[in-house]
């Protein structure tokens, strides 16, 4: 199974976990996306602004000293959009219904982007060796 295969399992085991998510999406830090479960014709798009949204979120942590970037979440009038590191060059964004637990998404976006993490950091070291 290829590492984007593997991702997009991850987000259905992510969205089977938290019904309340309408969407998820893995990209790489500069933009491009890895896989997405449900977010419908935007994922470039949403790709795109994750991509712009981690370089405001890495600047503000480290200007402030607040070490390294780990997860964004805004909250909008229809619900949240959240943005987790997964490991060295991937991102993971999430859409979800304003009645989401946002203790349990907190909770269930890390352990799933650490996995993403490993996933995508993995598949770039392979790809390096040959």
């Amino acid at each position: 199974m290829t590492a984007e295969a593997e991702v997009l399992v991850e987000l259905r085991r992510l969205r089977a976990r938290l019904p309340q998510l309408s969407g998820a999406l893995a990209a790489s830090a500069d933009g491009l996306v890895l896989a997405q479960d449900a977010v419908d014709g935007e994922a470039e798009s949403v790709a795109a602004l994750t991509a712009a949204a981690l370089g405001v979120g890495q600047r503000l942590a480290d200007m402030t000293g607040q070490g390294g970037f780990r997860e964004l979440l805004v909250r909008g009038e229809h619900g949240y959009v959240a943005t987790y590191a997964a490991g060295g060059s991937a991102v993971l964004t999430l859409l979800a219904e304003p009645r989401i637990n946002v203790g349990r998404l907190h909770l269930e976006a890390r352990r799933s982007s650490t996995r993403i993490g490993e996933l995508v950091d993995g598949a770039l070291e392979r790809r390096d060796l040959n």
